[in-house]
Protein backbone atom coordinates (compact mmCIF):
# COMPACT_ATOMS: atom_id res chain seq x y z
CA UNK A 1 0.00 0.00 0.00
CA UNK A 2 1.45 3.35 -0.94
CA UNK A 3 0.72 6.90 -1.31
CA UNK A 4 0.52 8.32 -4.85
CA UNK A 5 3.25 9.81 -6.07
CA UNK A 6 3.51 13.66 -5.19
CA UNK A 7 4.60 16.27 -8.09
CA UNK A 8 7.84 16.85 -8.45
CA UNK A 9 7.46 19.10 -11.37
CA UNK A 10 6.70 22.88 -12.25
CA UNK A 11 2.94 22.92 -11.83
CA UNK A 12 0.19 22.79 -14.41
CA UNK A 13 -0.30 26.26 -15.89
CA UNK A 14 -2.86 27.89 -13.97
CA UNK A 15 -6.51 29.04 -15.18
CA UNK A 16 -6.79 32.11 -13.32
CA UNK A 17 -5.15 35.58 -13.14
CA UNK A 18 -3.12 34.96 -9.85
CA UNK A 19 0.31 33.44 -10.07
CA UNK A 20 1.33 30.17 -9.04
CA UNK A 21 3.99 31.57 -6.44
CA UNK A 22 1.22 34.33 -4.98
CA UNK A 23 -1.06 31.13 -4.38
CA UNK A 24 1.26 28.57 -3.21
CA UNK A 25 2.22 31.24 -0.41
CA UNK A 26 -0.84 30.23 1.38
CA UNK A 27 0.45 27.45 2.20
CA UNK A 28 2.51 26.32 5.97
CA UNK A 29 5.24 25.62 5.41
CA UNK A 30 5.98 26.60 1.89
CA UNK A 31 5.69 23.99 -0.78
CA UNK A 32 8.60 25.22 -2.31
CA UNK A 33 11.03 25.24 0.54
CA UNK A 34 14.01 23.10 -0.12
CA UNK A 35 14.18 19.76 1.81
CA UNK A 36 16.95 16.88 1.67
CA UNK A 37 15.27 14.21 -0.59
CA UNK A 38 13.54 11.20 0.96
CA UNK A 39 14.83 8.02 0.07
CA UNK A 40 12.41 5.20 -2.09
CA UNK A 41 11.27 2.96 0.13
CA UNK A 42 8.90 0.94 -2.05
CA UNK A 43 9.12 0.65 -5.89
CA UNK A 44 5.61 2.07 -6.30
CA UNK A 45 6.07 5.98 -5.13
CA UNK A 46 9.12 8.65 -6.06
CA UNK A 47 9.19 10.51 -2.85
CA UNK A 48 7.39 8.92 0.58
CA UNK A 49 7.24 10.92 3.95
CA UNK A 50 8.72 8.07 6.64
CA UNK A 51 6.56 5.74 8.12
CA UNK A 52 3.90 4.67 10.77
CA UNK A 53 4.17 0.70 10.70
CA UNK A 54 1.86 -2.33 11.52
CA UNK A 55 1.67 -5.43 11.26
CA UNK A 56 -0.40 -5.94 8.39
CA UNK A 57 0.35 -2.58 6.57
CA UNK A 58 1.91 0.64 6.31
CA UNK A 59 0.71 4.52 6.87
CA UNK A 60 2.33 7.52 6.07
CA UNK A 61 3.06 10.27 8.41
CA UNK A 62 5.33 13.66 8.24
CA UNK A 63 8.01 12.50 10.69
CA UNK A 64 6.69 13.68 13.69
CA UNK A 65 4.22 12.60 16.60
CA UNK A 66 1.13 13.70 14.95
CA UNK A 67 -0.58 14.96 18.12
CA UNK A 68 1.89 17.85 18.21
CA UNK A 69 1.92 20.99 16.35
CA UNK A 70 4.90 22.01 15.12
CA UNK A 71 6.03 23.69 18.16
CA UNK A 72 6.07 20.38 19.91
CA UNK A 73 2.76 21.72 22.51
CA UNK A 74 -0.16 19.54 22.79
CA UNK A 75 -3.53 21.90 23.08
CA UNK A 76 -5.98 21.18 26.01
CA UNK A 77 -8.91 22.67 23.78
CA UNK A 78 -11.26 20.00 21.39
CA UNK A 79 -8.62 17.76 19.07
CA UNK A 80 -9.33 19.09 15.47
CA UNK A 81 -8.85 16.72 12.36
CA UNK A 82 -8.23 18.61 8.68
CA UNK A 83 -9.34 15.82 6.11
CA UNK A 84 -7.80 17.14 2.49
CA UNK A 85 -7.64 15.69 -0.63
CA UNK A 86 -9.35 16.07 -4.18
CA UNK A 87 -13.09 16.34 -5.11
CA UNK A 88 -14.49 12.69 -5.03
CA UNK A 89 -11.77 11.42 -3.14
CA UNK A 90 -14.18 10.09 -0.21
CA UNK A 91 -12.79 12.59 2.85
CA UNK A 92 -16.95 12.65 3.99
CA UNK A 93 -16.81 8.90 3.76
CA UNK A 94 -13.92 8.63 5.40
CA UNK A 95 -14.69 11.17 8.25
CA UNK A 96 -18.16 9.32 8.87
CA UNK A 97 -16.26 6.15 9.30
CA UNK A 98 -13.71 7.77 11.67
CA UNK A 99 -16.67 9.26 13.62
CA UNK A 100 -18.83 6.13 13.57
CA UNK A 101 -15.39 4.52 15.51
CA UNK A 102 -14.70 6.84 17.66
CA UNK A 103 -16.17 6.40 21.01
CA UNK A 104 -16.68 10.25 22.38
CA UNK A 105 -19.77 12.30 23.62
CA UNK A 106 -19.46 15.04 20.35
CA UNK A 107 -18.01 14.70 17.11
CA UNK A 108 -18.77 17.70 14.51
CA UNK A 109 -17.97 17.30 10.89
CA UNK A 110 -17.60 20.63 9.30
CA UNK A 111 -17.28 20.76 5.93
CA UNK A 112 -15.43 23.29 3.66
CA UNK A 113 -18.17 23.57 1.31
CA UNK A 114 -20.35 25.29 3.58
CA UNK A 115 -18.26 28.77 3.00
CA UNK A 116 -17.80 28.99 -0.83
CA UNK A 117 -18.57 32.91 -1.09
CA UNK A 118 -21.30 34.45 -2.24
CA UNK A 119 -21.23 35.24 -5.95
CA UNK A 120 -21.40 37.94 -7.89
CA UNK A 121 -24.32 38.55 -10.08
CA UNK A 122 -21.36 38.03 -13.07
CA UNK A 123 -20.07 35.43 -11.27
CA UNK A 124 -23.61 33.42 -11.00
CA UNK A 125 -23.66 33.70 -14.43
CA UNK A 126 -20.15 32.24 -15.20
CA UNK A 127 -21.35 29.37 -12.41
CA UNK A 128 -24.38 28.82 -14.52
CA UNK A 129 -22.39 27.86 -17.77
CA UNK A 130 -19.48 26.10 -15.59
CA UNK A 131 -16.73 29.01 -16.19
CA UNK A 132 -16.59 29.73 -12.54
CA UNK A 133 -13.79 27.88 -11.12
CA UNK A 134 -14.92 26.64 -7.47
CA UNK A 135 -11.55 25.11 -6.94
CA UNK A 136 -9.67 27.76 -6.54
CA UNK A 137 -8.66 29.16 -3.19
CA UNK A 138 -10.15 32.56 -3.84
CA UNK A 139 -13.38 30.89 -4.16
CA UNK A 140 -13.47 30.34 -0.47
CA UNK A 141 -13.54 32.13 2.46
CA UNK A 142 -10.91 31.37 4.67
CA UNK A 143 -11.66 34.16 7.37
CA UNK A 144 -15.43 32.86 8.07
CA UNK A 145 -14.00 29.73 8.10
CA UNK A 146 -11.01 30.30 10.24
CA UNK A 147 -13.28 32.15 12.71
CA UNK A 148 -15.79 29.65 12.67
CA UNK A 149 -13.39 26.76 13.36
CA UNK A 150 -11.43 28.86 16.55
CA UNK A 151 -14.99 29.12 18.28
CA UNK A 152 -15.66 25.55 17.83
CA UNK A 153 -12.38 24.65 19.19
CA UNK A 154 -13.28 26.95 21.92
CA UNK A 155 -16.87 24.88 22.63
CA UNK A 156 -18.19 27.66 21.19
CA UNK A 157 -21.69 27.60 19.18
CA UNK A 158 -21.75 28.61 16.05
CA UNK A 159 -23.80 29.94 13.07
CA UNK A 160 -22.80 27.87 9.54
CA UNK A 161 -23.99 28.95 6.48
CA UNK A 162 -25.76 26.35 4.13
CA UNK A 163 -24.98 26.44 0.74
CA UNK A 164 -26.87 25.43 -2.37
CA UNK A 165 -24.98 23.73 -5.18
CA UNK A 166 -28.04 24.11 -7.60
CA UNK A 167 -28.40 27.78 -7.60
CA UNK A 168 -24.51 28.35 -6.52
CA UNK A 169 -26.08 30.89 -3.80
CA UNK A 170 -25.87 30.38 -0.04
CA UNK A 171 -29.57 29.52 1.65
CA UNK A 172 -31.09 32.62 3.89
CA UNK A 173 -31.59 30.27 6.78
CA UNK A 174 -28.03 28.97 8.99
CA UNK A 175 -27.64 25.95 11.04
CA UNK A 176 -26.11 25.64 14.45
CA UNK A 177 -23.22 23.77 15.58
CA UNK A 178 -22.27 22.75 18.86
CA UNK A 179 -18.95 22.82 20.47
CA UNK A 180 -16.99 19.07 21.05
CA UNK A 181 -14.58 16.84 21.71
CA UNK A 182 -13.63 16.31 18.50
CA UNK A 183 -14.03 18.46 15.15
CA UNK A 184 -13.36 16.84 11.29
CA UNK A 185 -13.23 19.82 9.37
CA UNK A 186 -13.24 18.04 5.21
CA UNK A 187 -12.52 19.75 2.21
CA UNK A 188 -10.87 20.24 -1.09
CA UNK A 189 -8.59 23.28 0.57
CA UNK A 190 -8.38 22.51 3.72
CA UNK A 191 -4.27 22.78 3.77
CA UNK A 192 -4.11 25.60 1.84
CA UNK A 193 -3.86 28.49 4.55
CA UNK A 194 -1.29 28.80 6.86
CA UNK A 195 -3.69 30.31 9.42
CA UNK A 196 -5.90 27.32 9.22
CA UNK A 197 -3.09 25.09 9.40
CA UNK A 198 -2.33 26.38 12.68
CA UNK A 199 -5.50 25.21 13.98
CA UNK A 200 -5.61 21.83 12.61
CA UNK A 201 -4.20 19.41 15.46
CA UNK A 202 -4.29 16.10 13.06
CA UNK A 203 -4.11 16.31 8.99
CA UNK A 204 -5.24 13.64 6.71
CA UNK A 205 -4.80 13.65 3.00
CA UNK A 206 -7.36 11.43 1.58
CA UNK A 207 -5.55 10.03 -1.73
CA UNK A 208 -7.55 8.31 -4.71
CA UNK A 209 -7.19 7.47 -8.20
CA UNK A 210 -7.93 10.56 -10.56
CA UNK A 211 -10.13 8.16 -12.48
CA UNK A 212 -12.07 7.10 -9.25
CA UNK A 213 -12.47 10.80 -8.61
CA UNK A 214 -13.87 11.71 -12.15
CA UNK A 215 -16.62 8.97 -12.00
CA UNK A 216 -17.73 9.97 -7.95
CA UNK A 217 -18.53 13.89 -9.61
CA UNK A 218 -20.28 12.59 -12.53
CA UNK A 219 -21.82 10.61 -10.36
CA UNK A 220 -22.73 13.19 -8.04
CA UNK A 221 -22.93 16.02 -10.19
CA UNK A 222 -25.51 14.44 -12.41
CA UNK A 223 -27.61 12.74 -9.56
CA UNK A 224 -27.50 15.25 -6.96
CA UNK A 225 -26.98 18.59 -8.16
CA UNK A 226 -28.93 18.50 -11.57
CA UNK A 227 -25.80 18.32 -14.11
CA UNK A 228 -25.46 17.62 -17.36
CA UNK A 229 -22.54 15.09 -18.37
CA UNK A 230 -21.15 17.49 -20.61
CA UNK A 231 -21.28 20.23 -18.11
CA UNK A 232 -19.56 18.51 -15.97
CA UNK A 233 -16.79 17.02 -17.85
CA UNK A 234 -16.05 20.63 -19.03
CA UNK A 235 -15.73 21.94 -15.28
CA UNK A 236 -13.38 18.83 -14.78
CA UNK A 237 -10.90 19.29 -17.36
CA UNK A 238 -10.86 23.53 -17.26
CA UNK A 239 -10.88 23.97 -13.46
CA UNK A 240 -10.74 20.68 -11.39
CA UNK A 241 -7.92 18.69 -12.54
CA UNK A 242 -5.63 21.82 -13.21
CA UNK A 243 -6.34 22.61 -9.66
CA UNK A 244 -6.06 19.79 -8.10
CA UNK A 245 -2.47 19.51 -9.80
CA UNK A 246 -1.51 23.10 -8.74
CA UNK A 247 -3.23 23.82 -5.09
CA UNK A 248 -4.38 20.51 -3.47
CA UNK A 249 -1.86 17.54 -4.35
CA UNK A 250 1.18 19.48 -3.05
CA UNK A 251 -0.47 19.68 0.48
CA UNK A 252 0.01 16.13 0.75
CA UNK A 253 3.77 16.90 1.57
CA UNK A 254 2.18 18.84 4.73
CA UNK A 255 -0.46 16.00 5.89
CA UNK A 256 0.66 14.20 8.86
CA UNK A 257 -0.78 10.70 7.50
CA UNK A 258 -1.47 10.22 4.11
CA UNK A 259 -4.81 7.34 3.09
CA UNK A 260 -4.24 5.67 0.12
CA UNK A 261 -7.63 4.34 -1.65
CA UNK A 262 -9.90 6.69 0.65
CA UNK A 263 -12.52 4.55 2.62
CA UNK A 264 -11.49 1.37 0.69
CA UNK A 265 -8.37 1.54 3.66
CA UNK A 266 -9.92 0.22 6.27
CA UNK A 267 -6.90 -0.67 8.05
CA UNK A 268 -5.60 3.33 7.95
CA UNK A 269 -8.74 4.37 9.42
CA UNK A 270 -8.82 1.97 12.23
CA UNK A 271 -4.95 2.82 12.93
CA UNK A 272 -6.09 6.91 12.89
CA UNK A 273 -9.10 5.63 15.31
CA UNK A 274 -6.55 4.57 17.83
CA UNK A 275 -4.13 7.41 17.53
CA UNK A 276 -6.90 9.42 18.15
CA UNK A 277 -8.36 7.65 20.58
CA UNK A 278 -4.99 7.91 22.56
CA UNK A 279 -4.43 11.34 22.69
CA UNK A 280 -8.08 12.28 24.21
CA UNK A 281 -7.23 10.17 26.74
CA UNK A 282 -4.28 12.26 27.13
CA UNK A 283 -6.65 15.52 26.84
CA UNK A 284 -8.90 13.95 29.24
CA UNK A 285 -11.76 14.29 26.39
CA UNK A 286 -12.33 10.55 25.39
CA UNK A 287 -15.83 9.51 27.15
CA UNK A 288 -15.30 5.45 27.90
CA UNK A 289 -18.43 3.70 28.27
CA UNK A 290 -17.36 0.59 29.84
CA UNK A 291 -15.31 2.71 31.92
CA UNK A 292 -18.06 4.86 33.23
CA UNK A 293 -20.05 1.82 33.87
CA UNK A 294 -17.57 0.40 35.85
CA UNK A 295 -16.00 3.58 37.79
CA UNK A 296 -18.16 3.56 41.06
CA UNK A 297 -16.47 0.22 41.75
CA UNK A 298 -12.86 1.92 41.95
CA UNK A 299 -13.66 5.62 42.84
CA UNK A 300 -16.54 7.21 45.49
CA UNK A 301 -19.26 9.55 44.97
CA UNK A 302 -18.02 12.87 43.58
CA UNK A 303 -18.45 15.66 46.25
CA UNK A 304 -20.56 17.72 44.01
CA UNK A 305 -23.08 15.39 44.46
CA UNK A 306 -26.19 15.76 47.22
CA UNK A 307 -29.00 13.60 47.77
CA UNK A 308 -31.82 14.04 49.77
CA UNK A 309 -31.72 12.34 53.10
CA UNK A 310 -33.27 9.03 52.60
CA UNK A 311 -36.06 9.20 55.34
CA UNK A 312 -38.88 6.88 56.23
CA UNK A 313 -41.16 9.37 54.07
CA UNK A 314 -38.72 9.37 51.30
CA UNK A 315 -38.20 6.09 51.10
CA UNK A 316 -41.82 5.49 51.18
CA UNK A 317 -42.56 7.24 47.92
CA UNK A 318 -39.82 5.95 46.40
CA UNK A 319 -41.04 2.38 47.01
CA UNK A 320 -44.65 3.95 45.99
CA UNK A 321 -43.45 4.93 42.55
CA UNK A 322 -40.58 2.23 42.01
CA UNK A 323 -43.61 -0.42 42.12
CA UNK A 324 -44.88 -1.56 38.93
CA UNK A 325 -48.02 -2.20 39.92
CA UNK A 326 -48.65 1.13 40.77
CA UNK A 327 -51.47 3.03 39.31
CA UNK A 328 -50.51 5.95 36.90
CA UNK A 329 -52.63 8.81 38.96
CA UNK A 330 -50.49 7.64 42.34
CA UNK A 331 -47.76 7.50 40.60
CA UNK A 332 -48.32 11.45 39.32
CA UNK A 333 -49.01 11.92 43.24
CA UNK A 334 -45.85 10.82 44.62
CA UNK A 335 -43.61 11.72 42.18
CA UNK A 336 -44.90 15.54 42.41
CA UNK A 337 -44.03 14.61 46.05
CA UNK A 338 -40.61 14.00 45.78
CA UNK A 339 -40.11 16.78 43.19
CA UNK A 340 -41.44 19.29 45.83
CA UNK A 341 -38.86 18.10 48.35
CA UNK A 342 -35.92 17.77 45.51
CA UNK A 343 -36.46 21.63 44.50
CA UNK A 344 -36.45 22.69 48.33
CA UNK A 345 -33.24 20.50 48.72
CA UNK A 346 -31.96 21.89 45.56
CA UNK A 347 -32.71 25.85 46.84
CA UNK A 348 -30.89 25.16 50.23
CA UNK A 349 -27.88 25.05 48.49
CA UNK A 350 -27.70 28.23 46.45
CA UNK A 351 -25.41 30.83 47.95
CA UNK A 352 -27.33 33.04 50.69
CA UNK A 353 -25.74 35.53 52.71
CA UNK A 354 -26.84 37.59 56.32
CA UNK A 355 -29.37 40.04 56.55
CA UNK A 356 -31.24 41.99 58.95
CA UNK A 357 -35.15 42.19 58.93
CA UNK A 358 -37.51 44.24 61.34
CA UNK A 359 -40.34 42.38 62.52
CA UNK A 360 -44.14 43.67 62.86
CA UNK A 361 -43.55 44.07 66.46
CA UNK A 362 -40.10 46.46 66.11
CA UNK A 363 -37.63 43.68 66.37
CA UNK A 364 -34.40 42.95 64.61
CA UNK A 365 -34.46 39.59 63.12
CA UNK A 366 -31.21 38.02 61.52
CA UNK A 367 -32.27 36.28 58.66
CA UNK A 368 -30.77 34.96 55.16
CA UNK A 369 -31.87 35.85 51.68
CA UNK A 370 -30.49 34.65 48.65
CA UNK A 371 -27.55 36.75 47.32
CA UNK A 372 -27.70 35.60 43.80
CA UNK A 373 -29.26 37.80 40.89
CA UNK A 374 -32.25 35.30 39.44
CA UNK A 375 -33.15 31.89 39.42
CA UNK A 376 -34.21 29.98 35.87
CA UNK A 377 -34.89 26.89 35.54
CA UNK A 378 -34.22 24.84 32.04
CA UNK A 379 -35.93 21.48 32.09
CA UNK A 380 -34.58 18.56 29.75
CA UNK A 381 -37.65 17.62 27.51
CA UNK A 382 -39.93 15.59 27.81
CA UNK A 383 -39.72 14.58 31.76
CA UNK A 384 -37.93 17.42 32.66
CA UNK A 385 -41.12 19.59 32.15
CA UNK A 386 -42.84 17.69 35.20
CA UNK A 387 -40.56 19.35 37.55
CA UNK A 388 -41.45 22.67 36.01
CA UNK A 389 -44.80 23.09 38.27
CA UNK A 390 -43.29 22.44 41.36
CA UNK A 391 -40.17 24.79 40.69
CA UNK A 392 -42.56 27.50 40.05
CA UNK A 393 -44.36 26.29 43.15
CA UNK A 394 -41.53 27.60 45.38
CA UNK A 395 -39.59 30.19 43.40
CA UNK A 396 -41.71 33.52 42.75
CA UNK A 397 -41.32 34.65 39.02
CA UNK A 398 -38.86 32.01 38.10
CA UNK A 399 -37.96 31.73 34.52
CA UNK A 400 -38.24 28.74 32.67
CA UNK A 401 -36.33 27.55 29.46
CA UNK A 402 -36.63 23.99 27.62
CA UNK A 403 -34.27 22.15 25.94
CA UNK A 404 -34.68 19.13 23.66
CA UNK A 405 -32.11 16.61 22.84
CA UNK A 406 -32.31 13.97 20.73
CA UNK A 407 -30.32 10.75 19.74
CA UNK A 408 -28.74 10.89 15.97
CA UNK A 409 -29.38 7.63 14.82
CA UNK A 410 -26.35 7.04 12.27
CA UNK A 411 -23.68 8.53 15.32
CA UNK A 412 -25.62 7.69 18.23
CA UNK A 413 -24.29 10.83 19.90
CA UNK A 414 -26.83 13.94 21.30
CA UNK A 415 -28.07 16.43 19.67
CA UNK A 416 -30.16 19.47 20.41
CA UNK A 417 -33.14 19.97 18.25
CA UNK A 418 -34.96 22.47 19.92
CA UNK A 419 -33.54 25.36 22.73
CA UNK A 420 -35.25 27.95 24.08
CA UNK A 421 -33.78 29.59 26.64
CA UNK A 422 -34.29 32.96 29.31
CA UNK A 423 -32.22 36.51 28.17
CA UNK A 424 -29.11 37.33 29.92
CA UNK A 425 -29.29 33.64 31.63
CA UNK A 426 -25.45 33.55 31.72
CA UNK A 427 -25.94 35.97 35.33
CA UNK A 428 -28.38 33.15 37.02
CA UNK A 429 -28.24 30.19 38.75
CA UNK A 430 -29.43 27.47 36.84
CA UNK A 431 -31.94 24.37 37.46
CA UNK A 432 -31.55 21.79 35.23
CA UNK A 433 -34.54 19.21 35.45
CA UNK A 434 -34.29 15.69 33.93
CA UNK A 435 -36.45 13.06 35.35
CA UNK A 436 -33.74 10.10 35.37
CA UNK A 437 -30.11 10.46 34.48
CA UNK A 438 -28.59 6.69 33.63
CA UNK A 439 -25.59 7.47 31.27
CA UNK A 440 -25.93 11.01 31.55
CA UNK A 441 -25.96 11.44 27.89
CA UNK A 442 -28.35 13.93 27.52
CA UNK A 443 -27.73 15.93 31.45
CA UNK A 444 -24.18 16.43 29.74
CA UNK A 445 -25.38 18.23 26.29
CA UNK A 446 -28.01 19.84 28.34
CA UNK A 447 -24.88 21.20 30.39
CA UNK A 448 -22.62 21.98 27.25
CA UNK A 449 -25.67 24.16 25.89
CA UNK A 450 -25.63 25.99 29.40
CA UNK A 451 -22.12 26.45 29.03
CA UNK A 452 -22.26 27.92 25.39
CA UNK A 453 -24.46 30.16 26.84
CA UNK A 454 -21.91 31.72 29.08
CA UNK A 455 -23.57 30.54 32.40
CA UNK A 456 -20.95 29.37 34.48
CA UNK A 457 -20.47 25.74 35.39
CA UNK A 458 -20.46 26.18 39.46
CA UNK A 459 -23.96 27.84 38.85
CA UNK A 460 -25.64 24.98 37.02
CA UNK A 461 -27.54 22.53 39.31
CA UNK A 462 -28.45 19.62 37.60
CA UNK A 463 -31.76 17.96 39.31
CA UNK A 464 -32.82 14.20 39.03
CA UNK A 465 -35.52 11.74 41.29
CA UNK A 466 -33.17 9.03 39.99
CA UNK A 467 -29.66 8.53 39.11
CA UNK A 468 -27.27 5.82 38.16
CA UNK A 469 -23.58 6.07 39.69
CA UNK A 470 -22.80 5.69 36.32
CA UNK A 471 -24.61 9.03 34.93
CA UNK A 472 -23.30 10.79 38.18
CA UNK A 473 -19.68 9.95 37.37
CA UNK A 474 -20.37 10.70 33.81
CA UNK A 475 -21.42 14.15 34.64
CA UNK A 476 -18.77 14.53 37.46
CA UNK A 477 -16.01 13.74 35.24
CA UNK A 478 -17.11 15.92 32.25
CA UNK A 479 -18.12 18.78 34.58
CA UNK A 480 -16.32 18.72 38.08
CA UNK A 481 -18.11 22.14 39.42
CA UNK A 482 -21.94 21.05 38.02
CA UNK A 483 -23.97 20.49 41.42
CA UNK A 484 -25.68 17.13 41.11
CA UNK A 485 -28.67 16.83 42.89
CA UNK A 486 -31.22 13.94 43.40
CA UNK A 487 -33.27 12.07 45.67
CA UNK A 488 -31.19 8.27 44.77
CA UNK A 489 -28.94 6.96 43.53
CA UNK A 490 -28.55 3.19 41.86
CA UNK A 491 -25.51 1.11 41.69
CA UNK A 492 -26.54 -0.80 37.93
CA UNK A 493 -27.17 -0.10 34.47
CA UNK A 494 -27.85 -2.61 32.23
CA UNK A 495 -26.54 -3.80 28.87
CA UNK A 496 -29.75 -1.62 27.64
CA UNK A 497 -28.66 1.18 29.88
CA UNK A 498 -31.60 1.03 32.04
CA UNK A 499 -31.44 1.81 35.99
CA UNK A 500 -31.23 -1.28 37.85
CA UNK A 501 -33.74 -1.68 39.80
CA UNK A 502 -34.71 1.98 38.13
CA UNK A 503 -38.46 3.04 38.04
CA UNK A 504 -39.26 2.51 34.52
CA UNK A 505 -39.58 4.61 31.71
CA UNK A 506 -40.72 7.77 33.75
CA UNK A 507 -41.95 9.47 30.74
CA UNK A 508 -44.27 6.97 29.83
CA UNK A 509 -45.32 6.31 33.30
CA UNK A 510 -45.80 10.25 33.75
CA UNK A 511 -47.91 10.89 30.56
CA UNK A 512 -49.25 7.23 30.02
CA UNK A 513 -47.60 6.18 26.88
CA UNK A 514 -46.09 3.17 25.69
CA UNK A 515 -42.63 2.71 26.05
CA UNK A 516 -40.44 1.23 23.05
CA UNK A 517 -38.50 -2.02 23.31
CA UNK A 518 -35.41 -1.08 23.64
CA UNK A 519 -35.91 2.72 25.96
CA UNK A 520 -33.10 3.37 27.95
CA UNK A 521 -33.29 5.74 31.41
CA UNK A 522 -32.69 8.98 29.36
CA UNK A 523 -34.88 7.86 26.54
CA UNK A 524 -37.07 10.83 28.01
CA UNK A 525 -34.64 13.44 26.74
CA UNK A 526 -33.33 11.17 23.90
CA UNK A 527 -35.46 10.29 21.80
CA UNK A 528 -38.86 12.05 22.38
Amino acid sequence: MAAAPVAEGAPAEPHDSSSSAESLDRLYPAVGSTKPPRKRTTSQCKSEPPLLRTSKRTIYTAGRPPWYNEHGTQSKEAFVIGLGGGSASGKTTVATMIIEALDVPWVVLLSMDSFYKVLTKQQQEQAASNDFNFDHPDAFDFDLIIATLKKLKQGKSVKIPIYDFTTHSRKKEWKTLYGANVIIFEGIMAFADKELLKLLDLKIFVDTDSDIRLVRRLRRDISERGRDIEGVIKQYNKFVKPAFDQYIQPTMRLADIVVPRGSGNTVAIDLIVQHVHSQLEERKLRWDMAALASAHQCHPLPQTLSVLKSTPQVRGMHTIIRNKETSRDEFIFYSKRLMRLLIEHALSLLPFQSCTVQTPQGQDYEGRTYSGKQITGVSILRAGETMEPALRAVCKDVRIGTILIQTNCNTGEPELHYLRLPKDISEDHVILMDCTVSTGAAAMMAVRVLLDHDVPEDKIFLLSLLMAEMGVHSVAYAFPRVKIITTAVDKKVNDLFRIIPGIGNFGDRYFGTDAPPDWSDDEDALST
